[in-house]
């Protein structure tokens, strides 16, 4: 009888903690929405039809709580609902965002269930926005030019100067954001008993994660404004 009020202690607890799962990982998918409706900007002036938005930074954090596969279906709900609203490029949108968000958060989040360290994180962002830029560059060169109809030459012109420094901007930028913001997210959300107590790390490597999640913000930023020519 003892053994049977266990297993249903543990059965209810299961059902409790993946309740909640979901409906942070619905909260999260809602937000990663919100702020890709809200703010999409225009950073390359001689691409002005490539926007920088930050649902990439959102995702990662609900990777980072529950894991890759659970950022795989953030995403992929995301960039759903985004086809089906305001998106202007229908599937071939959702294809590519899909694969773009993707390529940041599967590698990013994966490294960090790996180990839960600063350096696993940054080295999974570093990994995640080289894949994220090589496949875009690989997308724009073999896709754009069919669906867009413009020429393959066009387009191959502005892989280095416009795709390349596009994509890096936009990876660091998210990947500055998740990791400037998703431990205090997680402090939050334990203390809230919305996700269980886990190893965490010290205070020093919270300190360097948010340094380094500085840094990448700010020379992405200065690199926004010497694009633009600001200065």
């Amino acid at each position: 009888m003892i053994k049977t009020n266990e297993k249903k202690v543990n059965t209810t607890a299961d059902s409790s903690y993946k309740l909640k799962q979901l409906v942070i990982m619905s909260l999260i998918a809602a937000i990663a929405y919100v702020v890709t409706f809200v703010c999409r900007l225009p950073i390359m002036p001689s691409a002005p039809f490539l926007d920088l938005e930050f649902k990439s930074a959102i995702i990662l954090i609900g990777a980072y709580i529950f894991g890759p596969l659970s950022g795989l279906i953030m995403t992929a709900v995301v960039c759903l609902i985004e086809m089906v609203t305001f998106s202007t490029t229908e599937i071939i949108g959702f294809i590519m965002n899909f694969i773009a968000t993707t390529c940041l958060v599967v590698p990013a989040s994966y490294a960090y269930k790996k180990k839960s360290s600063t350096v696993s994180v940054v080295v999974g962002l570093i990994i995640g926005g080289i894949i994220m830029t090589v496949a875009m560059v690989a997308w724009n060169y073999f896709i754009t030019p069919l669906y867009m109809g413009v020429p393959r030459e066009a387009i191959a012109a502005m892989l280095v100067p416009v795709f390349v420094p596009f994509n890096l901007i936009k990876a660091g930028l998210n990947g500055g954001a998740a990791l400037f913001l998703f431990r205090f997210v997680i402090a939050a959300l334990k203390k809230a008993r919305l996700i269980p107590e886990r190893n965490t790390e010290n205070k020093g490597g919270i300190v360097v994660a948010v340094i380094i999640a500085a840094l990448t913000i700010a020379t992405c930023v200065l690199a926004v404004l010497m694009i633009n020519g600001v200065f």
